[in-house]
């Protein structure tokens, strides 16, 4: 049986905003070299990490590790099926950008491990329910998880099950997902605990 953990009021100590974070993302072109960033396979993580965070770098197909404000791992990423375009609603096939955390971590993944998003976010429930695609009903239930740092509705028009996960990261083949290789995702689900900050940006 798969072993589905996800986030409680009572779980995270750690802040889940980057909003007020120090996280520097490289600029394009970076200017290192890929082992001095880290995507070398054969370098392990140093661990524990501390205070880990996550920033994906969509027009990059890129996937930055950061463990007490310094970048410390780089791995390649795919997408979805529309990888440009921020996702709006169901089955549109693009990948969210935004603030998310870690909500739930997935040993029997489909795609080997997998670890879910909290998407949809505030934003896009407040852009749904302004559009018209969610009511305030459901609008409300995705704004008291997020605040509550639990896993916010998956149902709803807005889509869900927004997951990292391997399967492989040479082409953008998923739903919305954000697909690593399987050695990659492997490291990274042993090394970051629920509610890990994430910010997916273009």
């Amino acid at each position: 049986m798969a072993k589905l953990i996800r986030t409680g009021p009572v779980l995270l100590l750690l802040s889940v905003a980057l909003s007020g974070s120090s996280v520097q993302v490289p600029s394009s072109p970076l200017p290192y070299s890929v082992s001095d960033l880290g995507a070398d396979r054969r370098v392990p993580l140093g661990l524990p990490l501390v205070e880990p965070k996550i920033v994906v770098a969509k027009s990059k197909r890129q996937l930055y590790l950061y463990s007490g404000g310094a970048l410390v791992k780089t791995y390649r990423i795919g997408l979805g099926l529309d990888p440009v375009n921020d996702k709006i609603k169901a089955r549109d096939m693009r990948t969210p950008e935004g603030d998310f955390y870690v909500c739930l971590k997935n040993a029997r993944s489909r795609f080997y491990l997998s670890l879910e998003l909290s998407y949809p976010n505030i934003p896009s429930a407040e852009r749904g329910l302004r559009d018209g695609l969610i009511s305030k009903t459901q609008h409300d239930q995705i704004v008291s998880a997020i605040q509550r740092k639990a896993a916010p509705p998956q149902n709803t028009p807005l889509g869900g099950e927004i997951f990292i996960h391997g399967g492989s990261s040479q082409s953008d083949w998923t739903w919305g997902c954000i697909a690593l290789d399987n050695e990659d995702i492997r490291e990274l689900f042993d090394a970051i605990p629920l509610g890990t900050p994430v910010r997916v940006r273009h």
